[in-house]
């Protein structure tokens, strides 16, 4: 009955220990945040990257987006009308 009361306690600290090393994991990625006035986490998305957008560069989504806005303003060649031009 000692051995299993032990062997629970081992894991109750093995739990507590691993609660604690997330918390202080936590509280280190939040510290610029939780600290500076304003703070936010960094945007770390391909569009909010000034050097991939100086190179023309953005996400899958929005280059597909725009593909397809291109794609609108193409001419219809169905409806376009040959002029006759006879001198």
């Amino acid at each position: 009955m000692c051995a299993e009361k032990e062997k629970k306690m081992e894991v109750i600290k093995i739990v507590l220990l691993a609660i604690a090393l997330v918390a202080i994991a936590m509280l280190g990625l939040a510290t610029q945040i939780l600290l500076k006035k304003g703070g936010k986490f960094p945007n770390t998305h391909v569009g909010g990257n000034k050097h991939l957008k100086r190179q023309g560069i953005a996400c899958a989504q929005t280059q597909d987006k725009v593909e397809r806005a291109n794609v609108n303003r193409q001419v219809d060649f169905k409806n376009v009308k040959i002029a006759n031009i006879s001198k």
